[in-house]
């Protein structure tokens, strides 16, 4: 019998040790991670990348809120319109694991903030202190306040210097999703490639001009392009568990890259896509761009070589599934119509799901969410994102005011009315509208609409 227990005993002792892991995030360099689960909030919840923890947090026994405007007023005190968080603890591997590191890497932190706000996706902010036990805490600290990704409470000038010297941070989900913390620190990031490196350094300002038969504008020189078949923007959806991928378009004229049949000749898997989706009754509704090869050829050359716009494949997990046109707005047909005029930095878009297994709401919030994503990301001196959707078209309003865009007027152009919609940098990164953490159909306020 005790031989019995034993052996039930330690059984137990092994099962208690085999920890269960969610999936949280596909980090867009393909690296996994998994938090643990916990049978309590006091218990630290453990990050893996790839099966390594690198990181764990917990949380604290109080809240904090980020009290801005108030400061100085007799409202300081008051202020419980503001928003009270629990205070979580970030720890080093080496507080689980004697053989662990007792540091955790630049990157690695961006990972755990990334699964924070993805977790804790609703939080305009999340308050955090760094464990002292890290030993590169100072460094992270540095990095967390210099990157933007984080701020220390807000101050009058003369209590600036004691605010410094607090440990706790708040961890900001409107600077997160702009990329703060990403470009010029790792390789982690949203934006891939020769966007990346263009959104280092953005071209400064010098006019350029453009003369067709639609457009005579004077504009800022706009960047060169990536390469053919360059990946260009790399999201995980978790709701969806599938990464989303931005590819600039690959028309390989010159068959150097692997080719498909398509009516009758071997072209680029992005030409016989783009040719079967216009050819397609419910993509020529919309576009009305139905015909031959040649045509459709001539028309993905045509804006290659024109600077004001990109061409992009959209994919889920490597599947192509849909067409977008990346615009700067000032040099474009729209312009005009805008009130008040375009401004520089002005972006558009034009878009089509060409694959039917990837229409929906759910998938459609997805994809259209990260268009505006990858545009703002592309260009700090981006402040708003302009459609042009045809103003009987219910389906793409609707799907427009579901990432947070609003119809600010109707105007007509020679051949369609049109809603003009609009998409300020502020309200886009304001609001929950990038986590996809879950299945949800809440509008980006949080306010649930009857």
């Amino acid at each position: 019998m005790n031989n019995a227990n034993r052996r039930l005993a330690a059984i137990q002792r092994t099962l208690a040790a085999v920890k269960s892991w969610n999936r949280i995030l596909v980090l867009p360099d393909d690296a996994r991670v998994d938090i643990s689960q916990v049978a309590n909030a006091a218990q630290p919840t453990e990050v893996a990348i790839d099966g390594k923890v690198v990181g764990l947090y917990r949380t604290l026994p109080r809240s904090l809120a980020l009290v801005i405007s108030a400061i100085g007023t007799p409202h300081e005190k008051s202020a419980d319109h503001v928003p009270k968080f629990p205070l979580l603890e970030i720890l080093a591997p080496a507080s689980v694991d004697a053989n662990a590191p007792a540091t955790i890497s630049i990157p690695d932190l961006w990972a755990i903030v990334y699964t924070l706000h993805t977790v804790y996706h609703s939080q305009e902010t999340i308050p955090i202190v760094l464990s002292p036990t890290i030993k590169n805490a100072a460094e992270l600290s540095t990095y967390l306040l210099t990157s933007g990704l984080a701020r220390k409470r807000h101050t009058l000038p003369e209590d600036a210097i004691s605010s410094a010297s607090e440990p706790e941070h708040f961890l900001i989900r409107q600077t997160f999703w702009q990329g703060a913390g990403t470009i010029s620190y790792h390789t982690r990031g949203w934006l891939r490639g020769h966007l990346a490196h263009m959104a280092s350094a953005p071209v400064p300002y010098t006019q350029s001009f453009t003369r067709t038969s639609l457009v005579i504008a004077g504009h800022p020189l706009r960047p060169t392009k990536p390469r053919e078949g360059e990946v260009i923007y790399r999201r995980y959806i978790p709701s969806l568990g599938q990464m989303l991928e931005f590819t600039y378009f690959d028309l390989d004229l010159e068959g150097a890259r692997p080719t498909v049949e398509c009516d009758g000749e071997r072209v680029s898997p992005h030409l016989a896509a783009f040719h079967r989706w216009h050819n397609s009754d419910h993509v020529n509704r919309g576009w009305g761009e139905r015909g031959p090869m040649e045509k459709h050829r001539a028309y993905v050359r045509a804006l290659m070589a024109d600077p004001s716009t990109l061409p992009v494949i959209m994919s889920w997990d490597g599947e192509l599934m849909g067409y977008c046109e990346m615009v700067w707005i000032k040099e474009n047909h729209v312009a005009p119509y805008v009130p008040g005029g375009a401004w520089d930095y002005d972006r558009g878009l034009h878009v089509l799901v060409g694959e039917e297994k990837f229409r929906g709401i759910h998938r459609s919030k997805a994809w259209f969410s990260a268009i505006h994503h990858c545009l703002f990301l592309q260009d700090a001196r981006t402040e708003r994102v302009i459609g042009e959707p045809k103003a009987a078209n219910a389906a793409v309003i609707k799907l427009s005011e579901a990432v947070a865009m609003n119809v600010n007027t109707l105007f007509d152009f020679p051949y369609k009315r049109s809603a003009m919609t609009w998409l300020p940098r502020e309200r886009f990164f304001r609001y929950d509208v990038l986590a996809f953490a879950e299945d949800t159909d809440t509008p980006p306020d949080g306010i649930p609409r009857k």
